[in-house]
């Protein structure tokens, strides 16, 4: 099967969301409890984060990703906030990603992934830059 990955332009976000909402709250059941499904909701629908989704021939959804643009210093990340779905992560559709992302002026991908998803996305050219540590104050 081919996917292809899409951005969903905010004025179509609503009637897309109902589409895809599943797939955040599965994702949502592996995060770190940094955003809520209503949260992800609220940044796509003001057009404050990216929708993308990932579409077989027949345009059925198989996938969906939530990405926020922000600036460092010296480069612009995509940072993927929210991913899920079946098959989604190869290197076809990374480099699909890569593209969108690099055509909203993204210099960097980066993504927070727990140790099973980080060694999938080692598989797509995915590499640990960080190891992020926190204590609530």
């Amino acid at each position: 099967m081919q996917l292809t990955i899409r951005p969903v332009p905010t004025m179509h976000f609503h009637q897309t969301w109902p589409l895809v909402e599943e797939l955040f709250v599965k994702a949502n059941k592996y995060d770190a409890g940094d955003y809520t499904t209503e949260q992800i909701k609220a940044s796509l629908s003001s057009g404050s984060w990216l929708l993308l989704v990932a579409t077989d021939e027949e345009n059925a959804i198989h996938g969906a990703a939530s990405i926020n643009f922000y600036n460092m210093p010296n480069y612009r990340v995509g940072f993927i906030t929210a991913m899920a779905g079946k098959a989604i992560v190869n290197k076809d559709v990374y480099g699909q990603v890569c593209a969108i992302l690099k055509a909203n002026g993204a210099t960097r991908v980066q993504c927070a992934a727990r140790p099973s998803a980080a060694k999938l996305y080692t598989q797509v050219g995915m590499e640990e830059r960080h190891i992020i540590m926190e204590t609530k104050l």
